[in-house]
């Protein structure tokens, strides 16, 4: 183990487990199975289309763009949506491979955050495969920048994150930390997806983005914290709630590289979007990243 108890082995999950629940954007109620699967298979999304069942591995090149969530599509088969939080919870809880069944679209919103998921891998429990784990280690710096919007991954000995934002009524907000179980676990899985009351519900009335997908047709203030002024209907679960759920889908769309993060991200009013340009601008320069293995000293070396 390194000094963020980095460990050395691949792992999936000890047993499998089933849950079911509504989408936030689509409104419409899926089933999900989350199993074992073999070292090296990775994350994969099974869908079924038609009398067939379409297989999405849960890499940034089968990332699709849609409004204020992360999808994910084989060439025209089925999308599945909404895939940020449970890829969140999976990779902060070190699980390498997984086989996420859905019967619908979108994955269940629960209550808005991760903290469901990481019960039932919790739950679940983690079992390490007779096999290295292989780590996505960052050899330079990177950088994705939009205007105010700027997100950069330089090289590191762990995962580890510093996340800004700014929003009227709050003002500046930030979170720094490392990327481990327990930090995610207690620190970024509870935080809930927010939004403005102002534009929520008039979104929601109309049910279409203007691209005609479907938004915010689940949404509700049991599974969003909908911001009015300086805090949410109900009340914020920490002061700095939204600063923490936009760390939590930045470690959701990272996942997309396939592999755990060996690297420093600082990000300034990240977003989807931004989360994936960043990832796309690192995986396309093959002199930006390598694929190690731990020796017993925690020590990366190149993978074989």
């Amino acid at each position: 183990m390194t000094a963020f108890g980095l460990p050395r082995s691949a792992a999936t999950l000890g047993a499998a487990f089933e849950c079911a629940g509504e989408g936030i954007h689509t409104g419409v109620r899926s089933e999900v199975r989350v199993t074992p699967a073999a070292a090296g298979q990775g994350i994969v999304f099974r869908r079924a289309a038609g009398s067939r069942v379409a297989e999405i591995p849960a890499l940034w090149t089968n990332r699709r763009s849609r409004p204020l969530c992360t999808a994910l599509q084989v060439g025209e088969g089925p999308l599945v949506r909404t895939v940020e939080h449970l890829l969140a919870a999976l990779t902060a809880m070190r699980i390498d491979d997984a086989v996420v069944e859905i019967a619908g679209e979108e994955l269940p919103i629960f209550d808005g955050s991760a903290a469901p998921w990481c019960a039932l891998i919790r739950t679940a429990g983690r079992v390490e495969h007779d096999a290295p784990r292989r780590y996505l280690r960052a050899l330079k710096p990177v950088e994705h920048v939009n205007g105010m919007r700027r997100l950069r991954i330089e090289p590191a000995d762990a995962h580890l994150l510093s996340v800004h934002i700014e929003l009227n009524h709050f003002g500046p907000l930030d979170w720094c930390g490392p990327v481990t179980p327990e930090t995610f676990e207690r620190e970024l899985a509870p935080s809930r997806s927010f939004g403005r009351v102002t534009w929520t519900i008039p979104a929601k009335i109309r049910g279409l983005w203007p691209f005609g997908e479907p938004l915010l047709r689940g949404a509700t203030t049991k599974n969003t914290a909908a911001l009015w002024k300086n805090t949410a209907i109900g009340g914020l679960r920490m002061p700095d709630e939204p600063v923490r759920h936009r760390a939590l889908d930045l470690v959701g769309d990272l996942a997309l590289a396939g592999l755990p993060l060996l690297g420093r991200v600082t990000a300034a009013h990240p977003g989807h979007e931004h989360n994936y340009a960043l990832l796309a601008a690192l995986m396309s320069d093959p002199t930006a990243w390598d694929v190690v293995t731990l020796d017993e000293d925690g020590a990366p070396r190149a993978a074989g």
